[in-house]
């Protein structure tokens, strides 16, 4: 079985810059929690993260979950995922268990052979979007989904960021060896 494969962070921004050349791929950004799992996704730039939607995750529907994301990968144009990882924890963190299973869990599928994907620091994520939605006193669970909706935000659009950032770096470096040459 052919599993989905990881890339590093910027080796995934520029094998979808490439396929841009011909087609504009996406990014779906992951926020992976126990109940539920928030989705963003970029646009047809790369530039800017949107809010998607949250899916209900149980270990008895990742069938219904990747089928909700074969859809969104045809539909969107997706190239790849972004999914939130929390690199500031142990490894053994029940957090990053949690994403761990969760890709098993989708390769199991078989369903994503040619899916590439990245980790990117989750790192207080939700807890930034909670202290920026507290004052609005929503109802738990509009709070709880909006909360990973844009917690997914924040994850892709820190990649983005960072992934834009790097490319101009690069440029830079390749402009000054075109001059050094």
């Amino acid at each position: 079985m052919t599993q989905m494969k990881y890339l590093k962070p910027l080796k995934l921004y520029r094998e979808v810059l490439k396929s841009n050349e011909v087609k504009r791929g996406r990014l779906l950004g992951l926020d992976v929690g126990d109940k539920y799992v928030g989705l963003s996704v970029s646009d047809a730039n790369n530039k800017i993260a949107s809010p998607l939607s949250v899916l209900v995750r149980k270990k008895t529907n990742i069938d219904l979950i990747s089928t909700d994301f074969e859809t969104l990968i045809s539909g969107l144009s997706l190239e790849g995922f972004v999914i939130g990882y929390p690199f500031d924890r142990q490894k053994s963190s029940p957090n990053a268990v949690q994403v761990k299973l969760f890709i098993d869990d989708l390769n199991k599928t078989g369903k994503f052979e040619d899916l590439k994907y990245t980790f990117w620091d989750e790192c207080f994520t939700s807890k930034n979007v909670e202290f920026l939605l507290k004052p609005l006193a929503l109802h738990p669970v509009q709070l709880k989904t909006i909360m990973d909706k844009f917690a997914a935000v924040g994850i892709l659009q820190g990649y983005l960021d960072f992934a834009s950032r790097s490319r101009g770096v690069n440029r830079e470096s390749e402009t000054l060896d075109d001059e050094i040459d």
